[in-house]
């Protein structure tokens, strides 16, 4: 098992804590982490693009003059995409570019960003991370006592002062992994569900990944 610091919000090392190699010691697969990336940013994409063929503009219900004599190149349209106010050749239209992984390559995507992560050394454990108001002073604090400037920070609950802490900061962003109680509709029961915007993307793209230790005992409780 790989061993990691464990640091408090003043940057100062209080401990250490083992990472379960089921999770932070998996085989990197680069296709998939590559695929999991492809989707995320796939699956953000709008695709409402949209301009008009010549069977969708106004206009050109017949020919602007006849087929021959009049010295000019035979038209059957005024719709055709030389003229102006014509159609567009090949018009992108609205579609629909997302695409999905199945649920086992992405939790191997997953696993190989996290390793890739603890193998670079660029994973700081921290004891906890918690502010009593949103200050972003006190964020930018802490990540100056752990020597780092782009970073995905994650907890392991929804903490809005944390969140609204960091957003006004360059290349940091914040998420979150959490097991929320839901009540299913149909029998009524109660049942744990569990939330994250923990991703593959954001993992790589921040280069250094600044993590709970509840939320880390978390991770390895889901998908260990």
């Amino acid at each position: 098992m790989a061993t990691v610091s464990v640091y408090n919000m003043e940057g100062s090392k209080v401990g250490t804590m083992e990472l379960n190699d089921a999770v932070f010691g998996a085989k990197i697969n680069e296709h998939l982490v590559h695929m999991s990336v492809v989707q995320y940013l796939a699956n953000k994409r709008q695709g409402t693009q949209k301009a008009k063929t010549r069977s969708e503009v106004s206009g050109g219900g017949r020919k602007p003059w006849r087929q021959k004599g009049t010295g000019h190149a035979r038209q059957g349209s005024i719709r055709a995409p030389q003229w102006k106010g014509g159609g567009v050749v090949f018009a992108p239209t609205p579609r629909d570019y997302s695409f999905k992984l199945n649920k086992k390559e992405k939790i191997a995507a997953l696993k190989s960003a996290l390793t890739s992560r603890v193998q670079d050394g660029k994973i700081y454990v921290m004891d906890e991370l918690a502010f009593g108001e949103i200050k972003t002073k006190k964020m930018a604090d802490v990540l100056k006592g752990l020597g780092v400037q782009k970073a995905f920070i994650v907890t392991n609950d929804v903490d809005k002062n944390v969140f609204c802490s960091a957003r006004n900061i360059p290349n940091v962003k914040t998420g979150f992994i959490t097991k929320v109680n839901t009540t299913d509709k149909k029998t009524g029961e109660e049942k744990e569900l569990l939330s994250s915007t923990l991703n593959v993307y954001d993992i790589l793209k921040y280069n250094n990944l600044v993590i709970t230790k509840a939320a880390v005992e978390l991770i390895e409780e889901v998908y260990a």
